[in-house]
This record gives C-alpha cells, sequence and structure tokens, in this order.
C-alpha cells in the first residue's frame, strides 16, 4: 500500500480484506502501521491531512523553480551517422543547420529570463563542438549576464567526444563544463551502431579522447550514457563490464527512442517491452552483486526510482514528474531559435511534425513561449493524479507522464496504459525494485543506500 504522499508498506493479504470490511484493529501492529504512514487516520484527521500535504509539496517542490535544465542545439552536423539516430543528424560538410551567434545570444537571454535561481545550458547537436565558436560565444555570455543575475550557473557538453582537441577541453576545464557522452559497450557493440563518417573506429577515437579529457579535468569528468539496442539487449553483462574497465562508476540503462532515424528501422532495433524488463533485472541484479563483492557502481535509473521510493524528495528526471516536466523543468531550443518542451518534442519536429513546437527566440516574448496555450495544455493533460490507468495505480507518486512520447506511441498526450510501452516498462522495472525491498535483503538494502547517499558500502554499514 502506498500513501497520497509516496510512503509504503507491505501488510498481509488478510490485513488489506480487514481494513476493506473496516474489521481491522486499529491498534494492531498493522493498524498502528498503516496510521504512521498516513494511510488511515482516526476520528482527528486534520493533523494526518497537514502531515501529509508538508510531504506532498516537499515531492512537488520542483514546481517552484520552473525552469532549470535549458538544452541547445548548435548543430545538426555530426561526424557519426549512427543508425539508431535520434536527431537525424546530417554531414558536417551540409550547412545551413548551425546555429548563429545572433540565434545563440537570444537564446542566452531567453534562459536568463527564467526565475529559477539555477540554470544549466546543456550543449546538444548533432555533434555540438562542430560549431565551436558559437559554444564558447554562449559559455562567455551566460557567464557575464550572470554577474548582475546569480543565479548557480552549469554547463554540460553533450558529444561523442570524437571531434574534441586539447584546445577544446583546456577552455572546457577552464569554465567548469561536464561532459555527457555515448558508450554502447565492448568495441563491437559500440560500433554496431556508433559508425564514424570517415571509416575510422569510433570506439577508439572515444577512448583515445577520453583520455586527453580525464587527464585535464579529472578521472569523473565524463558521464557516459548507453543506448540499447535489440542487439545487445543479451549483452549487458559484456556493457557493464566495458564500463568498468574504463573506470565508470556507474550507468543508465537505457533503450533506445522511437524518434528520427531509429524511426525508420524501428523493427530492427527495438525489443519488446518484456524482453528488456527481463534483460534489466537480471542486469540490475549483476550490478547489485558487484556492489556486493566492493566496487561501488550505479544503475542510474534504479537510483532515481529509489530515491522516490525512499526519500521524500523529487528527482531532476524530466521524465517521472507529474505534471510532466515538459517544458516546466527542462526545454530545448533549436538550431533556428525554435523552441520545444522537450528533446523528443524537437525530435519529432525534425520527423515533420512540429505539434509541440512553443515559439521562436527570434520572434516570440519569454512570456508567449513559456505562459502560451501549448505549455499549459501539457501540464494540465500530464498529471498522473488524474489520468486514466495512472490516478488509481499504486505507483503514480514514482512514476510521470511523458506526453510526447504518449503522443508518439498513441496519437494523443494523455496515452493509451494497456500498451503504453512508457508505462510497462516502468511498472516493470518498480515491480522487481519493490520484489526486493520487499524481501529485505541486507545486503541489497545496503547497496541501495549507497547508491542514494554516494558512499561505499562499508560507510553505510558503520
Amino acid at each position: 500500500m502506498v500513501s497520497q504522499a509516496g510512503e509504503y508498506i507491505f501488510i498481509p493479504e488478510t490485513a488489506f480484506n480487514a481494513l476493506l470490511d473496516y474489521s481491522l484493529d486499529p491498534s494492531s501492529d498493522t493498524g498502528l502501521n498503516l496510521n504512521s504512514k498516513h494511510i488511515i487516520a482516526g476520528s482527528d484527521i486534520d493533523a494526518p491531512v497537514e502531515l501529509l500535504a508538508t510531504k506532498l509539496r516537499t515531492r512537488k517542490g520542483y514546481l517552484r523553480n520552473f525552469t532549470t535544465l535549458h538544452m541547445v542545439v548548435l548543430t545538426y552536423c555530426c561526424n557519426c551517422q549512427c543508425d539508431y539516430c535520434q536527431a537525424s543528424s546530417i554531414a558536417p560538410s551540409e550547412t545551413g543547420l548551425h546555429m548563429s551567434r545572433v540565434t545563440a545570444r537570444k537564446v542566452v537571454d531567453s534562459i536568463f529570463c527564467s526565475p529559477s535561481p539555477s540554470v544549466k545550458i546543456e550543449f546538444q547537436g548533432g555533434e555540438p563542438t562542430l560549431n565551436w565558436d558559437v559554444l564558447k560565444g554562449i559559455v562567455e555570455y551566460a557567464e557575464h549576464l550572470n554577474r548582475r543575475k546569480k543565479k548557480r550557473l552549469e554547463f554540460v557538453l553533450c558529444s561523442n567526444l570524437i571531434h574534441i582537441d586539447e584546445g577544446m577541453v583546456d577552455f572546457l576545464a577552464r569554465h567548469k563544463v561536464l561532459i555527457s557522452t555515448s558508450l554502447d559497450g565492448p568495441p563491437d557493440v559500440h560500433e554496431l551502431h556508433r559508425v564514424c563518417r570517415d571509416g575510422a573506429s569510433s570506439y577508439e577515437a572515444f577512448c583515445a579522447s577520453l583520455r586527453i579529457v580525464r587527464q585535464a579535468m579529472g578521472q569523473h569528468s565524463c558521464s557516459p550514457l548507453c543506448t540499447i539496442t535489440k542487439s545487445s539487449l543479451g549483452r549487458l553483462k559484456d556493457v557493464i563490464d566495458e564500463y568498468l574497465s574504463l573506470g565508470f562508476n556507474g550507468i543508465f540503462l537505457r533503450p533506445v527512442n522511437p524518434y528520427g532515424r531509429a524511426r525508420t528501422q524501428w523493427d530492427g532495433l527495438s525489443s519488446s517491452v518484456e524482453e528488456f524488463v527481463r534483460a534489466y533485472r537480471a542486469a540490475l541484479q549483476y550490478i547489485i552483486e558487484i556492489n556486493v563483492k566492493g566496487t561501488f557502481f550505479v544503475e542510474y535509473y534504479a537510483a532515481l526510482m529509489l530515491t522516490r521510493i525512499l526519500t521524500p524528495f523529487s528527482t531532476g528526471f524530466m521524465d517521472v514528474q507529474s505534471p510532466a516536466g515538459a517544458g516546466i523543468m527542462g526545454v530545448i531550443y533549436d538550431s533556428d531559435g525554435s523552441v520545444y518542451p522537450t528533446d523528443e518534442a524537437r525530435m519529432l519536429a525534425r520527423m515533420g511534425d512540429a505539434t509541440f513546437r512553443l515559439g521562436n527566440v527570434l520572434t516570440d516574448s519569454y512570456e508567449e513561449i513559456f505562459l502560451g496555450a501549448k505549455l499549459r495544455d501539457l501540464v494540465s493533460s500530464s498529471c498522473v493524479e488524474s489520468l486514466p490507468g495512472c490516478a488509481w495505480c499504486a505507483y503514480n507518486l514514482y512514476c510521470g507522464s511523458d506526453p510526447i512520447r504518449y503522443f508518439v506511441e498513441c496519437g494523443d498526450v494523455v496515452g493509451h496504459r494497456p500498451t503504453s510501452e512508457f508505462c510497462m516498462r516502468n511498472t516493470g522495472i518498480l515491480d522487481y525494485l519493490f520484489e526486493m525491498l520487499e524481501d529485505d535483503d541486507n545486503a541489497t538494502r545496503d547497496v541501495f543506500w549507497s547508491w542514494l547517499t554516494n558512499r561505499g558500502l562499508e560507510a553505510v554499514r558503520v
């Protein structure tokens, strides 16, 4: 059972049936436990309701800040031609899809209109380093504006690392720009879909650049993302071992998304939800065993969900918020200045469907973009507490709504839960996490808390 603030409890079926027919003794252990979790209450309900409201406000705290993450598409050019490319990138020799200096400056002006005390600017592409001068200009102009705005300012570069050189790394280090990169696994797995346009080894180029970055910026300056396809699903142990061998301390196990070039080859790239969840369960168990043996290594999606289950706090992950984080937690600025609520909405526009375009920084004000009907409609239609199938789901405090994905899968932003891959995948993962929590194995719980507190097992066990 789960309270309206997300606290959970396991009770025997007999006690559950007794609760339903009003015969449960409120002074029994189960009754007292349910009362402490604010699932039941006595005649005085004012205090429990106020406590529930306080906890719920904490979970919804991300709404106070409005948009914190601002993704900027510097170019659609890329030196790779991945067959699952969600952004439908083009060859570096093609022109017209670089962000201009004028547009970039307007984007930064719009970003600093956000009321959020924290601003994270994330550079995306294509391969954003192919428009390096504009990237530098955005960093320097944002820092200039922030001398007056005094926000907590961060930068993240999403790069395949292939084009990066020592001069770029020196600039990134001086301006404290974090790097998010891509690694799908060992060489044969990584290069199956990630192909350099010049025929070189994308894996070798990645490793060479990784060494340069780490020498200048530290061992943990790069955080890789893994894209799992049908071909790599049966190789997840090898993928995890590759991450370990390269010195990474975690992995985000995520399936390929149905956008851009991936959409045209979906049958060959995607697996069924059941296959993915089965492989995910095995991979998560393998990762837990690695931790129990003494190596700190996180599966980041499980850690996100466990944060929502085991603590009163929300997470910064846009995909599992209610209302959805689209536009109100993160937003993306396309190379032409168009603004979209999510990266997926931008990718959808590249495929010819601009349904979710909020406006353009060159022609529209901040208020017109962020207070317009499109974003308000997305917010109002993405509250799981009122969505069919979600409203009565025990997991709705831990899950969220992904209206753009529902639109792609089902044709509307509300979606249809029985056939939604997003819903079935999250439910399958949450089922497994709760199975482990119910088993209450001490070693597994210690691993989970070590992830949530970013400490080694020995520190957690003290």
